[in-house]
């Protein structure tokens, strides 16, 4: 069953870069060499070790337990042995708290028993204890997503994927359309609501025809940028606006990505914490390009022995190229909110000298959340972060990158938001 999206005018058009891997289905990684899992990169504190050098865990075992509100447990996605814990590089010139696990020969496994009562509290008790949290952005704890503060409605399953490049999401609605739905069926029951939605982008038809043989109500999508961003996800499933300042929930409505509603499902039926994900390797400098389901912590150069790095790769990102991350190397890992790694040839990337914004407003006109990014800018260039936020509005800015890519000055507007929020964040 289909639903008709409300329209959305603004954000930009961009090129999908998605058929290298849109055909390709899921391939399992087998990872022989060391799994560095990080104990952060989720939103909250990072998890607190629980396992020192030396000891064996099985495959599944906490590893590292939840040390705040919105903190979330870590479990080894490996059996084997632990050989270090502490920092190691993550791939973009820092470091990052760490166990890394040597993988047994024998994967033995140490999963929950499959949850009977589908009370909210054990639906929602059971996601706390997998360490599940949410698998298309920031990585908020999915438990506590789950205990709003006012009654909700509505929860959309957001399966838009809009980022280019990646497919890891659309590889896992056309291959696991029934558990996606069963996690929902539990998610939703979770938080007592009654409507579900899953939104898709049009140009996913095998992953809209696989939904449209389930109960799940489809709402197809029109193929625009940022259209997975909650609140613009939102107002076109549902017609609700969410206001400045304001969450989803205080319109009613919850959303979460189809991966987060996947790990759902095998954590109620199979008892098997998040530890893996389905991550999509692409980009011109990828000589096999796949959709892989890695465990969490594989290490990039894992990735770039499977898929063969090119020699003409010149950039390597964590995510998407609108709102991911460049990497100083191939030392970054695996997390729970990786949705892929691209390998950038020089024909995929750009370099421009910038040059005095012309006052086009084109950046206000694309923006989705209607700021004024190049107010946020000029302000950030005097150090004026306050200001930045009184006027730019950049504290409700949801760092999708549309202004950057539209400037035809090449203003480093992204960059410019990123370091007031940080600056402002700072100061709180």
């Amino acid at each position: 069953m289909k639903r008709k999206a409300a329209p959305f005018f603004r954000g930009v058009r961009l090129a999908g870069h998605k058929s290298r891997t849109a055909h390709l289905p899921i391939e399992p990684l087998a990872v022989t060499g060391e799994v560095h899992i990080p104990l952060s990169r989720h939103i909250g504190a990072p998890a607190q070790a629980i396992v020192a050098a030396g000891e064996t865990v099985k495959k599944g075992q906490c590893i590292g337990r939840a040390s705040g509100a919105l903190s979330a447990n870590v479990h080894a996605s490996v059996a084997g042995t632990v050989t270090r814990v502490g920092e190691m590089p993550d791939g973009r010139g820092g470091t990052i708290p760490c166990v890394v696990i040597a993988p047994d020969t024998a994967q033995e496994t140490a999963y929950l028993p499959p949850l009977t009562g589908l009370a909210p509290e054990a639906i929602r008790g059971r996601i706390e204890e997998c360490g599940i949290v949410g698998m298309g952005g920031a990585g908020f704890p999915t438990h506590v997503k789950l205990r709003p503060s006012i009654p909700v409605d509505t929860l959309i399953v957001n399966g838009a994927e809009c980022e280019p490049y990646l497919t890891c999401d659309d590889a896992l609605m056309r291959a696991k359309a029934d558990e996606i739905v069963r996690g929902a069926k539990y998610l939703a029951a979770a938080l007592g609501v009654s409507q579900v939605l899953i939104a898709i982008e049009k140009n996913k038809p095998e992953a809209i025809a696989a939904f449209e043989q389930t109960e799940l109500p489809v709402v197809p999508l029109k193929k625009q940028y940022p259209m997975g961003a909650e609140k613009q996800l939102i107002y076109c499933c549902t017609r609700r606006k969410v206001p400045l300042g304001k969450l989803p929930a205080d319109v009613g409505v919850i959303v979460q990505n189809v991966a987060t509603a996947f790990a759902v499902c095998e954590a109620v039926e199979l008892g098997k914490p998040l530890i893996e994900r389905v991550v999509t390797v692409t980009g011109e400098g990828a000589k096999n390009p796949k959709n892989l389901l890695c465990p969490i912590g594989t290490p990039l150069s894992v990735l770039a022995q499977v898929c063969g790095a090119a020699e003409d790769t010149v950039k390597l990102v964590e995510g998407g190229p609108m709102t991911g991350t460049a990497l100083t190397g191939t030392e970054a890992l695996v997390t729970k909110t990786t949705g892929g790694f691209l390998f950038l040839a020089g024909s995929e990337t750009a370099v421009y000298d910038p040059t005095p914004c012309i006052n086009c407003g084109r950046c206000a006109d694309v923006c989705p959340m209607k700021l004024l990014p190049m107010q946020t800018e000029f302000y950030t260039d005097a150090k004026e972060y306050d200001n930045a936020a009184k006027y730019g509005g950049v504290l409700a800015c949801i760092e999708c990158g549309a202004c950057s890519y539209i400037c035809p000055a090449h203003r480093p507007l992204a960059q410019a938001i990123k370091t007031a929020k940080s600056e402002l964040r700072r100061k709180a």
